[in-house]
């Protein structure tokens, strides 16, 4: 796990300036790594290149970037890791290595079969950039689902990239004009999906792709190079469909075992101390589980807890690793240590980023960063097989109302939304019979709102969208914006899948899991300069999923049928069992009570109109009702909190 960045400049390259400017970029993310830094600079081609590294294996001097191939045409700088590096080299044959890391082993890769086919060799994680001496051109590369982040962009006659927006600042022709369209989907989704990002012209890498930019020419814009699919999660839905898998149960069962063992055991090959977040849940006890079965050594794991009745995983998970004898470690947080973490939100997410479990997602990085230097996750478990509350509840509802005049459910709609919240708790009877138990539970009022503002829509596509939105329609608030198309919106990229739960699986992985869980994660880990790897993501588990049928995935009413199965090998049923909790804070509490002066500043009406890129109307609305307990409108309120605080944070 490490840094990059680099630029390109059409005139007024100075190799010296260049190579200074190039250190300064790269300090930018020396918490990405913190244990050697090289800058790599071609007076001749314009390019610089700069890394930071963060020594996971090969801790030599072997291993450090930017590193040149064999031949002299290529030089890299690399962000990940390469868990079958090994088994790459021993088909490349004889060659003379000069060390064993993983970075060698890719620029070999890339000279002995090319650029697009050493990416489709390689299992990993990583975001590359490398330069061809030979043809001057520019390879930007991101892993298939998008662990690692990789950010580009024409600024006028500069190219400028790096893994995070901050390596770009200190170039003098970064502009950081702020995207108002790029704003609309924050409002809308918490976060902002690739390709766009919070400044104009400035790019995400999608994943699964590569870029290949000719620098010996400035191209038009109707000749600019667009990123090229190396693997997409389209492609392997298709292949599932084309090949599902025909075995019974225990061979589905055996078969996912035998690929997460494998996918775990590569992911533990560290060169440094390694261990696991663990929460209790199915997710990150299968991966400690499996680590553990493979290990000679009780595995490292971590926790934190809250003491707020509602948000503490801490205890099952202490149960989990006593039960898997781990050498576990807990650290129970205040809310006043959860809030500190607040005004390092900006620095830590670059851009405007509002999962709040974000906060608690740095607390347990921090911690495990203080004993090892990598920790393994369960993230994806509930994008692959069935696990989120929304794939049931989502499904549930549209089957019942799809059934019914839409003309009927715009009249219910309207009855619902002209009740206040807090005099639905009535109406929890009446819809007793059709919703689902978990949609009453509590906050029966604001749940039932939100149904009605759904409940109207047209087809599945339409109800997935508004199921998933925060603010409905964004550009309203977003002054002088227009939202873009994304995977959710954009017709011309419509997935043909007829199952409904299938076509929330597929979406949540395309978007959710790399734009929100995955950035989330890396930001805060890399801001303890943790790294962490995921082996569910492994592609080939990925696309195993996708051939599964879904009632391995989805059976008896409950998600990730066939992930329990493998962990009911390792870890009795009666430790896991039990309400889904997520990773959150009391978000809707701390906005009324300790938060609510900091809030108030940042929500002010004069300041947002000075400011002006939102409407202050609806925000104020929102707020007031907030306040006042009407209405819990923390999440759309957190959306426009973290721009403002990552607006405060540019002066």
């Amino acid at each position: 796990m490490c840094g990059l960045t680099g630029f390109f400049q059409t005139n007024g390259f100075d190799s010296a300036q260049s190579r200074a400017l190039a250190v300064r970029m790269g300090e930018q993310i020396a918490h990405r790594g913190p244990d050697g830094d090289g800058v790599w600079v071609d007076a001749n081609a314009c390019i610089a290149l700069s890394h930071r590294r963060l020594s996971i294996l090969d801790l030599s001097t072997a291993g450090s970037q930017p590193m040149v191939s064999v031949s002299g045409r290529y030089v890299i700088v690399f962000n990940g890791e390469i868990y079958n590096h090994l088994d790459l080299r021993q088909e490349l044959g004889d060659f003379k290595w000069r060390g064993h890391s993983d970075t060698e082993t890719l620029l070999a890769g890339f000279e002995a079969w090319g650029i697009e086919a050493t990416l489709k060799k390689a299992v990993g994680m990583f975001a590359v950039a490398l330069w061809d001496r030979e043809e001057r051109t520019l390879t930007l590369a991101r892993d298939r689902i998008g662990e690692k982040p990789l950010y580009y962009g024409w600024q006028g006659d500069t190219f400028l990239f790096g893994s995070e927006l901050k390596v770009l600042k200190p170039h003098p022709a970064f502009r950081g004009e702020i995207n108002r369209d790029a704003l609309t989907l924050l409002l809308r989704h918490n976060y902002i999906p690739a390709p766009y990002s919070i400044y104009k012209d400035i790019h995400k890498l999608p994943p699964g792709t590569w870029l290949t930019i000719p620098l010996g020419r400035r191209l038009s814009v109707a000749q600019e190079a667009r990123p090229q699919t190396y693997w997409s999660l389209w492609d392997a839905v298709r292949a599932g469909e084309e090949t599902p898998f025909t075995g019974g149960d225990t061979e589905a069962v055996d078969a996912l075992e035998a690929l997460l063992l494998e996918s775990t055991r590569r992911q533990m090959v560290a060169d440094v101390p390694l261990g696991a977040f663990l929460s209790g849940g199915i997710d990150s006890s299968t991966v400690v589980a499996l680590m553990q079965a493979q290990s000679s050594r009780p595995v490292k794991t971590f926790t934190i807890g809250f003491n707020e009745v509602g948000y503490n995983e801490a205890e099952q998970a202490k149960a989990v690793a006593r039960h898997l004898k781990t050498e576990h470690t807990e650290l129970y947080i205040s809310p006043q240590e959860a809030m500190a973490v607040i005004p390092k939100l900006p620095t830590l997410y670059d851009e405007p980023f509002s999962d709040s479990s974000q906060i608690p997602t740095f607390l347990v990085s921090q911690m495990a960063r203080r004993h090892v230097t990598v920790s393994l996750s369960g993230d994806a478990g509930d994008e692959l097989f069935g696990g989120y509350d929304r794939y049931f509840l989502g499904r549930t509802i549209w089957n019942k109302i799809s059934r019914i005049p839409r003309p009927l459910w715009g009249v219910v709609a309207r009855m619902i939304t002209a009740i206040p919240p807090q005099k639905l708790d009535w109406v929890v009877k009446v819809f007793s019979s059709v919703m689902p138990d978990d949609l009453m539970a509590e906050r029966a009022g604001d749940k039932l709102h939100k149904l009605a503002e759904i409940m109207d829509k047209e087809s599945p596509d339409a109800f997935y969208k508004e199921f998933v939105s925060h603010w409905k329609s964004p550009s309203s608030v977003v002054l002088n914006s227009h939202e873009p198309p994304t995977v959710i919106t954009d017709e011309s990229r419509r997935v043909d899948l007829d199952d409904f739960t299938l076509k929330m699986m597929y979406l949540d992985t395309m978007t959710y899991l790399p734009d929100d869980i995955l950035v989330k994660v890396d930001r805060a880990a890399m801001g303890a300069s943790l790294e962490t790897r995921v082996p569910f993501l492994c592609h080939r588990v990925v696309e195993f999923a996708w051939r599964l049928p879904l009632s391995l995935k989805v059976r008896h009413g409950q998600g990730k049928w066939i992930l329990r199965q493998v962990l009911n090998k390792y870890v009795p049923a009666g430790l896991i069992e039990r309400p889904k909790m997520g990773f959150g804070i009391p978000l809707d509490s701390w906005l009324r009570g300790p938060l609510r002066d900091w809030a108030e500043g940042l929500l002010g009406e004069n300041r947002l109109r000075q400011e002006g890129f939102f409407d202050p109307s609806p925000i104020r609305e929102k707020w007031a009702e907030h306040l006042s307990g009407k209405r819990a409108w923390q999440y759309h309120l957190w959306d426009v909190l973290m721009f403002q605080a990552w607006l405060e944070n540019q002066a």
